[in-house]
């Protein structure tokens, strides 16, 4: 892809992995430390197939691709211009035979994936209940930020369906919804089983939760250490560094 393929209001973004770049656009939901944060915490081991779901430009396989050693990932998305971005990225970086991107809603994707089919699903869903919080006029940022088109349990649901037995559950959310998160997890048969919080600053509360849940786990969940975002303003930890390759 030439950058005179691109369209309107788009560009190409480096991601720090294995050369790998992304195509976004500034007008439309860009992704963020929580996709980074997530891609990070969540392990796809040889063999296993793994599905992102509400995958926007498909920035969640594309870096689990980069790295694992998983076998094949797969991203749903509903809005079709945000999953035509995800399948020329794909293309931009070779990764046809390694990425699909499916174009669907949340609330049927097991039946358009099928039950039972996945070792792994992450998920960065939207955080926002209804009106909480600030309604971005945008379409695009408002679905990606608001429980507009699915919902927690929507969410959940699909990921214990689509998920084999002992299959992996890994989400980013926000702290202030945990306890809903816990019960909607056990409500479907994903026993959460690690978690980790993460701070912006280390004497500040955290702003992002990462949950990982085991489909038909036993009941044992490990907090692990906090990450810290920054060491000071502007200058990330050793650790988010790391994460993003840097």
């Amino acid at each position: 892809m030439m950058p005179n393929d691109l369209k309107p209001g788009e560009r190409i973004d480096e991601l720090h992995r294995n050369g790998y770049r992304i195509i976004q656009d500034r007008n439309r939901f860009c992704f963020g430390m929580d996709a980074v944060l997530l891609s990070g915490f969540t392990y796809v081991n040889p063999g296993e197939k793994a599905l992102d779901l509400g995958t926007g430009t498909g920035i969640i396989p594309i870096l689990l691709e980069a790295k694992t050693r998983g076998e094949h990932f797969t991203g749903l998305e509903i809005q079709e211009d945000s999953a035509d971005m995800a399948r020329r990225s794909v293309a931009l970086n070779g990764l046809q035979e390694k990425i699909d991107i499916v174009t669907g809603d949340i609330k049927d994707a097991s039946a358009i994936l099928g039950a039972s089919s996945f070792d792994v699903v992450t998920t960065n869903p939207p955080y926002m209940i209804g009106q909480h919080g600030l309604q971005n006029a945008d379409e695009a940022k408002a679905i990606a930020r608001h429980e507009i088109l699915c919902t927690l349990e929507d969410v959940v649901r699909e990921s214990a369906r689509l998920l084999k037995p002992q299959g992996h559950f890994f989400m980013v959310h926000r702290p202030f919804r945990l306890a809903e998160i816990i019960c909607v997890m056990r409500d479907h048969g994903l026993e959460p089983k690690r978690m980790k919080f993460v701070h912006p600053f280390v004497d500040r509360e955290p702003n992002m939760v990462l949950v990982e849940g085991v489909r038909g786990g036993r009941s044992r969940m490990t907090v692990e250490k906090p990450l810290i975002v920054y060491r000071q303003q502007g200058v990330y930890t050793d650790e988010i560094y790391d994460i993003y390759g840097y």
